[in-house]
């Protein structure tokens, strides 16, 4: 029987790359599973949810391999901000960041179905944003795609422009915290630069 593959059940090209450089093989396979948001949850509770959700919707097909799924969501105080409707909504949400430390949570789930071994997680970096004029935030969104992040901004594209602090994890802000992740599948047998 072959050795089981990595999955990582996310259309994310920042996860992937993210994943690559860390040096792990995988294959790309995103999930189809609908998002939960029930602001009656925390937003541990519901990235935590929807990786959970996401991984397990791919590994029943493929119960051999190991399934990394996942979900980030940015939150100030009890308010979430997933990814924005449109551009009004993007810079609503840039408005209301502005100025303010806030967390983005990454929920992981990593889930191999034949053996029924799962590890479910989640992690929280804090950033602090600069205080950003009118101009300044019209001309991030005219140059950054910010319909498909949550919190509608990307730390690697121009972050510096938003971004005063981060405290944790980086690559977490990015969308996956890739030393967490690491850690965890070593234990699945997954090593960086092994063939998956």
């Amino acid at each position: 029987m072959p050795p089981p593959r990595l999955i990582l059940a996310s259309a994310s090209p920042r996860r992937k790359e993210l994943l690559a450089e860390a040096g792990f093989e995988f294959i790309v396979m995103p999930s189809a599973a609908i998002e939960f948001h029930d602001e009656q949850f925390t937003a541990r509770e519901l990235c935590q949810m929807n990786a959970h959700r996401k991984a397990r919707e791919i590994a029943k097909r493929y119960p051999d391999d190991v399934v990394l799924g996942a979900d980030t969501l940015v939150y100030l105080g009890t308010k979430l901000y997933g990814k924005p409707k449109d551009r009004a909504d993007a810079r609503r949400m840039l408005c209301e960041l502005q100025g303010t430390r806030h967390e983005v949570t990454t929920g992981i789930c990593l889930v191999q179905w034949r053996t029924y071994r799962e590890r479910l997680f989640a992690e929280t970096t804090h950033v602090k944003f600069r205080p950003l004029m009118p101009a300044a935030l019209e001309k991030y969104l005219a140059q950054v795609q910010t319909l498909d992040k949550a919190g509608a901004y990307a730390i690697q594209e121009r972050g510096d422009e938003l971004v005063e602090r981060v405290i944790g994890s980086y690559s977490n802000v990015v969308g996956l915290p890739v030393e967490r992740v690491a850690a965890e599948l070593r234990g699945f047998g997954f090593l960086p630069g092994a063939p998956a």
